[in-house]
């Protein structure tokens, strides 16, 4: 095989006629070179899947179960290659590969094991006893599912697992920015002979890939993990048919650091967070509301835990956050940050971008202060590594201060009161409220309200998403038989005339 590597449609590693390099972003090189997909490949995935439609989702379960084991086994033998190619193409530290390739271990584990409780059907009781109800589940149809960049693996997990444990064929268009990883796992489907069309992966031009895929009436159900904008032209194009979808589009997480919490935890969790891969992960706290008797002491302890952060791309144990994932991303925070000084703010560490003997996109880890609901990196998702910290003096003031955004996905609390939790908790807009700590995991449903989106990843709730629900009504007595004792019209003539 080439070092091209190849889009995997209709059971197959594909080639085309044009080619697009990968950029690292920790060095600014190319890292790979994949086939690059265009309406034709996208069309060609689209058929596949939906000829899958005839024997997919008739398959055994256990069948199929077996299928993900077969590949899960595969993606655990070749663990460091895909743990390199997320590192490569996303510039992660090595540490924070672990995360991408364990989320499609644990999707396919975890949903193999899931789906046998969707298999027993549900009966619904029957007001005159004349019927025999039952509710069952069938996959909802071809699946097309778009990736976000930030976690390339595990954002694939996320879809994967619960599309083959529902019978769904699906077509996965990862990020042109990491689109290698993705590549690898369709060179492990066509490795173990995955039956045609169950599982198809294509990266290519967001016209002619993402467009494609999504005015097309073939799928069922359209799933994204990213942004606003991309979801509001995914459901304008795929109006074209009724479908469903699944999308998690991003927070504004607020964090509320109440005056009796513990702070080493709070800054801990916040810290951990925003440093993480660069800050670029969508639940990270995004406006941080301290309580005023230990603002002073929390901010401090946030810019000395800034400015022990190690920035780079080297071996393990040596680097703690990487670079973001693009020269427009550093553009952007950089104009957010200059926004909010303009408008009152005070830059306590970091502010601009990190030099790096790697080259690459690099932005110093940063803390704000005194930031204000005007300023833009009040409004907008920063997916970066700022600090923004706000004080704020009672409960109700905090409450409403983080309920003062469109988005609706993440949010913490730190406090150790049972009481303040219960009221505060309930009182947070937010699809996921995280007291004392943070919980993630698949078996833990991920998702927002309001404009972060609808449906969930992760957990049991996400196969309510891949299934639908179809009712069969059996008829057990005379009564179930309207039509059992009715006068035909020709007898109701006959005793007329008579």
């Amino acid at each position: 095989m080439s070092n091209v590597k190849h889009m995997y449609i209709g059971g197959e590693l594909v080639e085309s006629g044009e080619t697009h390099d990968v950029i690292s972003p920790a060095t600014g090189k190319v890292v790979g070179t994949i086939a690059w997909g265009g309406e034709k490949e996208t069309l060609a995935a689209l058929d596949a899947a939906k000829a899958a439609l005839d024997f997919w989702p008739a398959t055994p379960v256990e069948e199929r179960i077996s299928w993900m084991l077969k590949l899960r086994d595969e993606v655990v033998a070749h663990a460091d290659q895909l743990r390199t190619a997320v590192a490569n193409e996303a510039g992660k530290p090595w540490e924070e590969t672990a995360e991408d390739v364990d989320g499609v271990i644990d999707s396919l584990t975890y949903y193999a094991e899931e789906i046998r409780g969707f298999l027993t059907p549900t009966e619904l009781p029957d007001l005159d006893g004349s019927y025999r109800n039952e509710m069952i589940y069938e996959p909802v149809g071809v699946v097309g599912a778009f990736l976000a960049w930030n976690f390339p693996l595990l954002n694939l997990g996320y879809k994967l697992g619960p599309a083959m444990a529902a019978g769904c064929p699906i077509v996965i268009k990862p990020s042109s920015k990491t689109p290698l990883s993705a590549y690898l796992v369709g060179e492990l489907c066509e490795k173990i002979g995955l039956p045609a069309g169950i599982v198809n992966i294509i990266s290519g031009d967001n016209a002619a890939v993402g467009d494609t895929l999504s005015r097309s009436t073939i799928p069922s159900m359209l799933t994204l993990i990213g942004s606003g904008n991309v979801a509001r032209r995914i459901m304008e194009l795929g109006s074209s048919s009724i479908k469903r979808y699944s999308m998690e589009l991003g927070g504004n997480a607020p964090a509320l650091v109440f005056n009796d919490a513990d702070l080493d935890l709070a800054v801990d969790i916040v810290a951990g967070l925003k440093f993480k891969n660069a800050g670029q992960i969508c639940v990270t706290p995004n406006r941080v509301f301290v309580h005023t008797d230990i603002a002073d002491t929390f901010t401090d302890m946030v810019v000395q835990r800034a400015e022990t952060v190690r920035i780079g791309f080297g071996p393990e144990g040596t680097v703690d956050m990487g670079p973001l994932i693009e020269g427009s991303a550093l553009n952007r925070i950089k104009g957010l940050v200059d926004d909010a000084v303009a408008k009152g703010a005070t830059v306590l560490t970091g502010g601009g971008r990190a030099e790096s003997e790697n080259g690459g996109t690099y932005f110093q880890p940063t803390v704000l202060r005194d930031v204000t609901p005007d300023m833009r990196i009040y409004r907008e998702e920063i997916f970066g590594p700022v600090v923004s910290i706000l004080t704020f003096e009672d409960e109700q003031e905090a409450l409403s201060q983080a309920n003062d955004t469109d988005a609706g996905l993440s949010s913490f609390i730190f406090t150790p009161d049972a009481d303040r939790i219960d009221r505060v908790s309930r009182g947070l807009r937010f699809g996921e409220v995280q007291v004392n700590g943070v919980k993630y995991g698949m078996d833990m449903p991920h998702g927002g309200i309001k404009q972060s989106g609808l449906g969930h990843d992760g957990s049991r709730y996400a196969l309510h998403d891949y299934l639908a629900l179809k009712r069969v009504s059996y008829g057990i007595t005379d009564a179930a038989n309207p039509f059992k004792n009715a006068v035909s019209a020709d007898e109701a003539d006959a005793s007329t005339i008579n």
